[in-house]
């Protein structure tokens, strides 16, 4: 049996080479190895404010961009999340037997709501739950998530097992998988701080044109010594040099000796080529299936159709334990 695999993306703010290189990329290199489900995951963006008309063009725009970067819809299921309505039933039903105590542990949620305060939505506080949902409905037993959404992960398996212990064996428990290598691209201007949808010029988008990747690398910082080596000591050098090692696919020797002498003129220069390069035919491809909104739609459709029935008995059982209907 494949491990199954579940991983979600929102549609808010744009997908960067960070998301591309610490996670879709990945995706695309396991699709014969593992059962992938990968997620729109609307509802989780709505725990904010957004703009109707740019959220419904924001989730075509990820899926689209998921198989403009290689996830086959062949191998890989690729659906939205609301249009499976159990991912909603679920998190209400996993509310109900989750101590508030474990929600208020939640670090994400204490940073997000530091601002908003009174204004912060009872959805962003319950966002675990939702998530854990989204997970242990298909019965997930790994889910790549960057650092920042380990203690989610490890939400869902507490919840997980303590739904166990109470009616019975019911759900798998999942794994976070973290990797090692890439897992946090850095703002190109904050390079202290990870690479953000909504970070401007600190951040590359996947669709940005080739001018502006080179404009963005360019005035990435750096630091005021010459020798361009591989210390994370110095995050700004350190990180450009992680997006060229990754995208490259040479060793951290052969880069090193590949730019010994070189200033960073060169470096930002030669990186920027090879950014507007790899993501020259994601962008190509994206505008192709853009172009054919059929074509995307009947994707989501069959990937709801092969999905939603997992997660009907998944829903169905949790139900018959509880006594409900």
């Amino acid at each position: 049996m494949k491990p199954i695999v579940f991983s979600g993306v929102q549609p808010s703010g744009n997908l960067h080479i960070g998301n591309y290189l610490g996670a879709i990329r990945r995706w695309v290199a396991s699709q014969d190895r593992r059962e992938n489900i990968f997620c729109v995951v609307d509802l989780h963006a709505i725990t904010v404010p957004q703009d109707p008309a740019a959220l419904h063009h924001k989730i075509r725009e990820v899926a689209a961009l998921y198989i403009a970067c290689g996830i086959d819809p062949e191998r890989s299921a690729i659906f939205v999340q609301s249009h499976v309505p159990a991912h909603s039933e679920l998190a209400w039903i996993l509310n109900c037997v989750t101590p508030m105590g474990w929600m208020r542990r939640m670090t994400q949620f204490k940073e997000k709501s530091a601002e908003a305060k009174e204004e912060v939505s009872v959805g962003l506080f319950d966002y675990p739950a939702l998530m854990a949902a989204d997970i242990l409905l298909y019965h997930a037993n790994l889910v790549p998530v960057g650092e920042d959404q380990r203690q989610h992960v490890e939400l869902t398996r507490d919840i997980a097992i303590r739904f166990n212990s109470l009616f019975g064996e019911t759900f798998t428990i999942p794994e976070a998988e973290i990797a090692q290598v890439g897992a946090r691209i850095m703002s190109l201007t904050e390079p202290t701080k990870k690479m953000a949808k909504s970070a401007g010029t600190g951040t590359i988008d996947l669709l940005d044109p080739p001018d502006v990747i080179r404009q963005k690398i360019a005035r990435a910082k750096t630091d005021p010594l010459r020798e361009i080596v591989f210390d994370p000591n110095r995050p700004g050098v350190y990180n450009l040099l992680v997006i060229y090692e990754l995208l490259s696919g040479q060793s951290r020797t052969e880069i090193e000796a590949h730019f010994a002498g070189k200033g960073y003129a060169e470096l930002k220069r030669e990186l920027a080529d090879l950014v507007v390069e790899s993501l020259r035919p994601i962008q190509e491809r994206y505008e192709q299936i853009m172009s054919d909104p059929a074509w995307l739609a009947g994707v989501l459709s069959r990937s709801v159709a092969r999905l939603e029935p997992i997660a009907q008995r998944t829903l169905a059982d949790v139900k018959a334990k509880m006594g409900l209907g």
